[in-house]
């Protein structure tokens, strides 16, 4: 990971005046600055200021100066704003889509203490931690807040794992504890975690191990059951001071800490099992970082100072132009970022297991994604933004992708068909077959509503030349064979999947419908209700039609077989 300056968001003044907490929204569409006047400035993505809005005391009798901001956080909708204050309360405000929208208080909490962090890792729950050593969890829905744990020391950090799922805490005695809210299957313990030489204010929780700073100048990565995995130390560098706050990557891979006119950028190596420090990035003047924010698809990190100011960096590995088409930004081992350079869309792939992604493909006409790694392979539709992450362990790479359905990628691998339907992450189905030809592949997925069906997933493919398998991809049996004498060079199942069309030519079914274009030496033949083969209407012609477009539905064809189930 690589940090570059990209522009001043906010210009710091000549002394204190302190960013006390930014935010990035999660749909990477709004960027959140408190200053140290208590006004929230809201940013776009490109980094221009579009709006603002001021926060209120727990009560106006005391006044505006009564208070400080502590901490903030978007919902997971990017349409609200938790504000956690030192006046003992967290306001929630909604601050709608649209900028300029009217932004209105729409939650409150009371406590009995100075909150003092806070995140909001889940639809309807802040989890924020107080002064007096409590961690609560407020309810936007109920409008109710409750403890979750407690402890005898004042929290100073918090920080949620990549899956939000679980949470860590750091208290001014050094102590860590973890809380899960759902531990995914990992088995890991809950309660103290560890304990760190000195007040544990710079706390990231990445997807290997936890990583901790503070006033000793030390950085100090643990394991998942908080044994030292390393140690960074710059008690030796007189030009250190204290690392004050730290910010995780979203696919938790790297790290930034943030100390006095520095930022220390420690990079993941999965080969190795180890933290690598890249080189660190010096600004002269910046003064003391006090907030750090990384925008949800990895691109851009924030810092916020001491003395007022705001810088943007573009964080990534690397870049590469595709085709001239597309721009892929390599944020981390395991997301990138494939933007169309003529449209401007953009869709963050990334790996769910935290695995390196290799060499980045766009395929079938530009518009679907193919990319491996070691283990898993991804795929996604940028049309839809759809995407996969199937188990596929060492393939080789010589796989043939099939893009011809919409709404599932037909692989053919050493003799086998994979399907993987777009936004599962997980095979639909695998059957064995020689023929690789998608016109001898017939899948329907849900195309046309049935009464009482709710999920109706069929696939019909080619046994041997003479001979197809009917598959219920759902219930994950077959459902019959089709024998005949003749070679099959075509097949097609209607939406419904419980009639199949096939014969030696392409031909198409009306689409929305069970109705069968055809045409013989002078006819062009139409069976409007398939279910009477011998019940046919027939147009004299003298051409020959060469395809089935919308919204005429014409078809070639000169022999054909039907079957129903």
């Amino acid at each position: 990971m690589q940090l570059k300056y990209l522009k001043t968001l906010l210009i710091p003044q000549d002394g204190a005046a302190k960013v006390t907490c930014m935010a990035w929204a999660p749909n990477n569409t709004k960027f959140a600055v408190c200053t140290v006047d208590r006004v929230v400035l809201l940013y776009d993505e490109q980094g221009e200021r579009r709006d603002k809005f001021s926060t209120k005391p727990l009560d106006s009798k005391y006044g505006k100066d009564s208070y400080v901001v502590k901490d903030m956080a978007f919902s997971p909708d990017s349409t609200k704003i938790a504000i956690g204050q030192s006046d003992n309360i967290i306001f929630v405000y909604r601050i709608g889509e649209e900028w300029g929208d009217k932004k209105a208080i729409c939650n409150k909490f009371v406590q009995t203490s100075a909150v003092a962090c806070l995140l909001w890792p889940a639809e309807h729950a802040v989890v924020y931690g107080l002064v007096d050593g409590k961690v609560r969890l407020a309810n936007t829905q109920t409008n109710k807040s409750s403890t979750i744990y407690g402890t005898e020391s004042c929290v100073v950090s918090l920080a949620s794992n990549v899956s939000g799922k679980g949470i860590l805490s750091g208290h001014a005695d050094g102590t860590v504890v973890r809380y899960f809210f759902d531990d995914e299957g990992s088995g890991e313990s809950q309660g103290k975690l560890l304990t760190h030489p000195c007040s544990p204010y710079a706390l990231a929780w990445a997807a290997s191990s936890i990583m901790v700073g503070g006033c000793d100048k030390k950085v100090v990565a643990y394991g998942r059951e908080g044994h030292v995995l390393q140690t960074f130390d710059y008690g030796r560098d007189r030009t250190e001071r204290e690392f004050g706050v730290a910010a995780t990557s979203p696919s938790g891979q790297s790290v930034v800490f943030g100390s006095y006119d520095r930022l220390r950028v420690f990079n993941w190596a999965p080969r190795r099992g180890a933290w690598d420090e890249a080189k660190p990035k010096e600004i002269v003047n910046l003064y003391t970082i006090t907030s750090l924010a990384w925008k949800k698809d990895g691109s851009r990190l924030c810092a916020g100072t001491l003395c007022g100011g705001v810088e943007l960096f573009d964080c990534c590995l690397r870049r590469v132009i595709y085709k001239n088409k597309f721009e892929m930004t390599y944020v981390g081992l395991s997301q990138v970022i494939v933007k169309n350079l003529s449209t401007g869309t953009r869709v963050v792939l990334k790996s769910n297991y935290g695995y390196e992604i290799e060499e980045v493909k766009i395929m079938g006409k530009d518009r679907y994604l193919v990319a491996h790694t070691f283990d898993t392979l991804l795929l996604g539709d940028l049309l839809t933004n759809k995407l996969s992450e199937v188990p596929w362990p060492g393939s080789g790479g010589n796989e043939k992708f099939f893009f011809e359905n919409e709404s599932v990628c037909m692989i053919f691998n050493a003799g086998e068909l994979s399907l993987v339907e777009y936004s599962s992450n997980e095979i639909l189905g695998s059957v064995r077959t020689e023929f690789m030809n998608p016109h001898l592949i017939s899948v329907r997925l849900n195309e046309r509503k049935q009464r009482g069906v709710e999920d109706n997933k069929k696939l019909a493919y080619l046994i041997d030349m003479k001979t197809i398998c009917i598959v219920d991809l759902a219930a994950g049996c077959n459902l019959g064979t089709i024998s005949q004498n003749s070679k099959i060079d075509w097949l097609e199942l209607n939406e419904t999947g419980h009639k199949l069309l096939f014969r030696d030519k392409k031909l198409r079914w009306v689409p929305g419908s069970d109705v069968v274009v055809a045409q013989n030496r002078g006819n062009l033949c139409i069976w409007y209700s398939i279910d009477s083969p011998e019940s046919i209407t027939m147009f004299p012609i003298r051409v020959r039609l060469c395809s089935l477009y919308e919204p005429n539905y014409i078809a070639v064809t000169s022999s054909w077989l039907f079957c129903q189930w």
